[in-house]
């Protein structure tokens, strides 16, 4: 049953709550926790009806503060819903119209279920800095999600230098089914890994966080590499002897490939706002992982090129090979001294040809013979 109230004041939502609680014979002591969504009316459906899924498993009071900023006289406007047929527990939808949609905290602050956490959702735009909002400084856990602003890898980087404890990003929340596979075969022996290629979709922050959180766990270059979508297509781990493949061109099988394994398909489908929101709820302390990972971010752009990375990487994790002892130098040779054929002769002795006489002639022997 719903109650609506026109240009009402918190107080009475507040009394409003308690009476339809009490017509109904229900308690506020089954309320585990406050989630508290700040929304404008394009975004406001959805995430009310995300938020009634994930209240199934979570208990809570829903409060869904809708912004009306305007040239108008201050004004309240609530819808108050308890025990609908749909499985809600408490959701209380409050419109401030002109000035006072500037004051969100004062008007929510009465209506927290006392002594429970407080969890805010900014389904759509989000302030810069989540933990110095005055909406968000009454919370633990305060949720974003960069994919849903104009300028998204902008946006993840405003919830990088403005991180504390306690915030968190759908952003991240949708790497968890391919963190886990990721994560499920890396466990398994492998050969050393080289480096790694993420293919997403341009300006998809949860690219970017999926390489920066490789980046960080393996100590190796990422690359992101541009795809046609939707969303996360694939990841490459790059190893000595193969690849180690996880890819989801479309659909919600993903297609998982090594080295030395036969391929093998997963069942990795694209998530819901209500089960995004329900995996939030199930932890309210800091996510540390996330807030490295944000931090890691920084290193994806000091990062040397692709190629010279990979061949650094596949040179430091091959074995060192044993240098060949060196030989030894032949000994050179003197060059031969050529003496001068005129030296050579002057030194060499002269030797006389023997004489031999010429034959006598008959005159002569006649000669002879008187």
């Amino acid at each position: 049953m719903s109650v609506r109230l026109d240009d009402t004041t918190a107080g009475e939502v507040s009394s409003a709550i308690n009476r339809e609680r009490f017509l109904q014979g229900s308690s506020a002591v089954n309320r585990v926790l406050t989630l508290v969504i700040v929304a404008d009316e394009e975004t406001q459906a959805d995430a009310v009806v995300a938020a009634a899924e994930a209240a199934r498993e979570h208990p809570c009071r829903i409060l869904t503060a809708i912004p009306r900023p305007g040239r108008t006289d201050p004004r309240l406007d609530a819808v108050i819903t308890v025990g609908g047929g749909d499985g809600l527990g408490e959701l209380v939808e409050l419109r401030l119209r002109g000035h006072l949609s500037q004051h969100i905290a004062s008007v929510v602050l009465p209506l927290l279920v006392p002594d429970s956490p407080v969890v805010v959702w900014w389904p759509g735009k989000a302030p810069a800095s989540p933990s110095e909002d005055l909406v968000g400084r009454l919370a633990q856990r305060r949720i974003t999600d960069a994919a849903a602003a104009a300028r998204p890898l902008k946006a993840l980087e405003e919830r990088r230098t403005s991180y504390v404890d306690g915030d968190t990003d759908l952003a991240w929340t949708r790497l968890t089914p391919w963190r886990a596979l990721l994560a499920a075969n890396l466990d398994q022996p492998h050969d050393p890994i080289t480096g790694c290629t993420v293919e997403v979709e341009r300006n998809n922050p949860s690219g970017t966080l999926l390489a920066a959180w490789l980046h960080a766990r393996l100590g190796v270059p990422v690359q992101v590499r541009a795809s046609k979508g939707p969303g996360l297509t694939g990841v490459s781990v790059h190893t000595t002897h193969g690849d180690i493949t996880l890819s989801r061109p479309a659909g919600g099988v993903a297609h998982l490939t090594r080295p030395g394994f036969p391929d093998r398909e997963a069942a990795l489908g694209r998530r819901t706002t209500e089960g995004l929101i329900a995996e939030e709820l199930r932890r309210l302390d800091a996510d540390e992982v996330y807030g490295e990972t944000l931090q890691a971010v920084v290193d994806l752009d000091a990062q040397p090129p692709a190629a010279a990375a990979r061949t650094a990487a596949a040179k430091k994790a091959a074995p060192a090979k044993k240098a060949a002892p060196a030989k030894k130098p032949a000994p050179k040779k003197a060059p031969a001294a050529k003496a001068p054929a005129k030296a050579a002769a002057k030194q060499a002795p002269a030797t006389k040809a023997p004489a031999t006489k010429a034959p006598a002639t008959k005159s002569a022997a006649k000669r002879r013979a008187r």
